[in-house]
């Protein structure tokens, strides 16, 4: 754990410093922020915007394709872009001038050049895609500058990370929102349906995972065809446990209500031994370090939360082995079942097996979530995977245009990044229980459900 603890929180930027290092670099939008908490975040309404400003850094892979859907939003600009390769950066401003957009500032160069955005007074919204071990430390410094600050998964990797952000938002009163666009899938969202319409029933049972062949990407030889400086491979050389457990628990976590009457009540995780990573590094690179290189994050990572309510969450991780992609995405409840890939239902009083086809497709017409009825055929026009992304986006800055509470909150965020360093925890006490932290302080007792969410 000292990596976690001494290393990266020195060397990254010194996170929990950030409010003195915004005082240096002389952040104008601090004017008038106190410091200290002000109270909660549940339900928290910022004040409208006119229109949503939005500076980006991180333009790889998914910054760039961030650039494209958010550009296409009403009243939505992009105003600025950072990253640290040039390049990059300069492509995404000709790709936005090609599609008649203005041109928005752009910082790149340097490690130190997206603090520069974050401080931009043209910014009202800073849309963090870089690796995860910068998630913390930017969104920090965003809320600090006075901006709102959505971050991609998980956005912490430690617990003392997830209680920075908590502080931080209630100490400045800006949004932190993790961008877990799996709560916006066409599927996950049926099942939000399902379950506030109480089709299922009380709900006992839910089961997430991230099963997804990573081998190649983890050991490609360059950053084209991979990770840049490979921090995903380095993470898994250094740490065990479930270090990306938000796709599959965040729509569970929502379909149950956890942090708006219910809460997590502990965490146990058990790892299987590594075996494919080392086999397939052998293949990629023979005797070379990466051939020669010890693992810890095991092959499959197994963790069963207990609620306050008394219901249980199965989440899994593997990111190692042959097998096809699945985000699971299970919710059962006293009338009846959804499970996905596929996606099957099973209700009462024929819950012995699964609805037929016919029966589905009229269930799942009758339950269409209004997001996906509304914006559905524009969302996978739009693109990203699937058009969750683009419903994701819209969704956000629909909330921010109307100062109307964000459907995944600065206590969502860090709950659901918690698992990161509990689940590890857990591994390494032979299974052992951890008690979850809770974030909300008290809020879950009292907190609105999630609505049924519509534009």
């Amino acid at each position: 754990m000292k990596t976690r603890r001494r290393g990266f929180i020195k060397n990254a930027f010194l996170a929990g410093g950030a409010a003195g290092l915004c005082a240096q670099t002389g952040c104008s939008s601090l004017a008038g922020l106190q410091i200290g908490r002000k109270g909660s975040m549940a339900g928290f309404r910022a004040e409208p915007l006119e229109r949503v400003r939005v500076g980006i850094i991180g333009v790889g892979h998914r910054g760039s394709s961030a650039v494209r859907r958010l550009a296409n939003i009403p009243k939505v600009e992009i105003a600025a872009i950072s990253d640290l390769i040039e390049e990059r950066a300069a492509r995404q401003v000709k790709a936005l001038a090609d599609m008649g957009k203005p041109a928005p500032a752009a910082y790149s160069g340097s490690s130190e050049e997206w603090r520069k955005l974050c401080e931009s007074n043209a910014v009202d919204l800073v849309y963090i895609c870089t690796p995860w071990l910068w998630h913390t430390p930017m969104a920090v410094y965003a809320m600090r500058c006075g901006k709102h600050a959505a971050v991609e998964v998980p956005a912490a990797m430690t617990l003392e990370q997830c209680w920075e952000l908590v502080d931080t938002a209630e100490e400045t009163r800006r949004h932190c929102m993790m961008l877990e666009n799996c709560c916006y899938g066409e599927n996950e969202m049926f099942a939000l349906m399902l379950c506030r319409k109480g089709v299922l029933g009380d709900l006992v049972h839910g089961e997430a995972a991230y099963i997804h062949d990573l081998r190649q990407l983890k050991l490609a030889r360059d950053e084209k065809t991979g990770y840049q400086g490979q921090w995903r491979l380095n993470w898994s050389i250094q740490h065990t446990g479930n270090p990306y457990p938000t796709h599959g628990l965040g729509p569970v976590c929502q379909y149950m209500g956890i942090n708006r009457g219910d809460r997590f009540e502990y965490i146990t995780s058990v790892s299987s031994a590594q075996f494919g990573l080392s086999l397939a590094a052998e293949k990629a690179g023979g005797k070379t370090p990466k051939g020669r290189q010890a693992y810890k994050l095991g092959d499959m990572n197994t963790s069963v939360i207990r609620t306050y309510r008394g219901r249980t969450i199965m989440v899994q991780h593997d990111t190692t082995s042959p097998r096809p992609y699945s985000r699971i995405n299970l919710i059962s409840g006293t009338k009846g079942t959804l499970a996905d890939y596929p996606l099957r239902v099973a209700l009462e009083p024929k819950s012995h097996q699964w609805m037929d086809d016919k029966a589905l497709a009229n269930l799942k017409a009758r339950y269409t979530h209004p997001l996906w009825a509304k914006s559905g055929e524009a969302a996978k026009k739009a693109g990203g995977h699937g058009g969750k992304d683009y419903l994701m986006d819209l969704r956000l800055c629909h909330c921010l245009l109307n100062g109307l509470p964000l459907d995944i909150d600065v206590y969502d965020t860090a709950l659901w990044s918690s698992l990161v360093e509990l689940s590890e925890l857990s591994v390494l006490r032979n299974g052992s229980s951890v008690k979850v932290p809770d974030f909300t302080r008290g809020a879950w007792k009292t907190s609105d459900p999630l609505d049924i969410v519509s534009v």
